[in-house]
């Protein structure tokens, strides 16, 4: 009987793992991104690196992240915006021609997720 459990249980973790890995955007490095914005244009993707650079005021604003390819500003979410030096993977939809503050950024990334 617990031969038969532990098949079991093996088959409801491996369904489990399959079902969030399928549910996640892929990574996708900022260098791909800048080379090509149009072909990630309304799409979800996560990117990861340091923040290199951040404006904000009330937990609203803009950071730019740096993975070591590139650099793209990211349009904070609800978590506010990371201090300059901070590590973090965002996940969000990539839109182009976006002007905030009267500051134009051709690509931007728009939060909607993110992991320390």
């Amino acid at each position: 009987m617990s031969s038969q459990r532990t098949r079991i249980v093996s088959a409801l973790l491996l369904t489990l793992g399959i079902s969030l890995l399928a549910g996640c955007p892929p990574r996708v490095s900022i260098a791909k991104i800048n080379r090509d914005p149009g072909r990630y244009a309304g799409k979800e993707v996560t990117v990861a690196g340091k923040v290199v650079d951040s404006y904000g005021a009330a937990g609203r604003g803009a950071f730019e992240i740096d993975d070591g390819t590139g650099a793209i500003w990211v349009l904070a979410g609800h978590y506010g915006v990371p201090e300059a030096g901070a590590k973090l993977a965002v996940t969000g939809s990539i839109e182009q021609g976006f002007t905030f503050v009267g500051r134009n950024f051709a690509t931007i990334l728009r939060e909607t997720e993110r992991r320390h």
